[in-house]
């Protein structure tokens, strides 16, 4: 019985030796579906195995859901940023929520195809507001990424051009140059074209955003999130975190967005 009462005793001195566990400094809920085109969902298998190394190296927590209803409870109030990772709002009900999160302070991370629409009109608010798609390049591929302002938060550690991670492109309807509520940070830099692998589907020349914010919220959108696939073997090419420039946009930016 001594012996017990020697042992708990030493291992109660242990546990109050160990550093106190530190609050995440901010909250990251990441939603996603995960059931559309293998490039997309081998990126989410890619984000949820990263971000939370990336949330225990720089003190946040990341929770990942498949319920975008979580967008309608009260409960989304305790978290500081919120991700789409390869889809957005379907239901009125989620399109409220996530307008009223933004419109009360909330942050946004958006990724590649959280853009995607062929029907902008169903939600003007989302689609012509924070975003317009209107074609892609083919295939995937990296691009050469022009920092078009370096003071933002998220870009200060970003070098004037650096090489982004593999990924499909996308162009937009609306010139976000003119909206003046808009700070593009990155574009495509003219080193880069033509841009694709498929002569139909490159570009050759033109002014392509590829991440912003609008300042009208705490947000930002990265257009890359689809890696290259052996689409027969399901097998990825390519990873969305391997450019390590890229990867200091996502945490610098992550951590712009969760301060309030």
């Amino acid at each position: 019985m001594v012996k017990r009462l020697l042992a708990l005793f030493a291992a109660l001195l242990f546990l109050a030796a160990l550093p106190a566990q530190a609050a995440p400094r901010f909250k990251v809920l990441a939603l996603y579906s995960g059931t559309w085109d293998a490039a997309h969902i081998s990126f989410v298998k890619e984000a949820n195995e990263r971000f939370p190394q990336l949330a225990a190296q720089h003190e946040f927590s990341y929770t990942a859901s498949t319920d975008w209803n979580l967008l309608t409870s009260p409960g989304l109030s305790q978290y500081q940023v919120v991700m789409f990772l390869d889809n957005l709002p379907q239901t009125a009900a989620q399109r409220s929520g996530f307008q009223r999160y933004m419109d009360n302070g909330g942050g946004w991370l958006g990724f590649h195809v959280s853009a995607f629409t062929t029907e902008p009109g169903n939600w003007p608010w989302y689609h012509n507001t924070f975003l317009a798609f209107r074609s892609n390049t083919w295939g995937p591929t990296t691009a050469v990424l022009r920092t078009e302002d370096r003071a933002h938060p998220s870009t200060t550690r970003l070098p004037a051009t650096w090489t982004s991670a593999v990924s499909e492109w996308y162009s937009w309807n609306n010139d976000l140059r003119r909206n003046p509520d808009i700070t593009i940070l990155a574009s495509v830099d003219p080193s880069s074209f033509p841009l694709g692998t498929d002569p139909n589907q490159s570009w050759y020349s033109g002014y392509y955003p590829i991440m912003w914010s609008n300042e009208n919220y705490r947000m930002l959108y990265a257009n890359f999130g689809h890696n290259a696939m052996d689409y027969p073997n399901n097998r990825p090419l390519s990873s969305t975190f391997a450019s390590e420039v890229q990867n200091r946009f996502l945490v610098d930016g992550l951590g712009w967005l969760g301060r309030r």
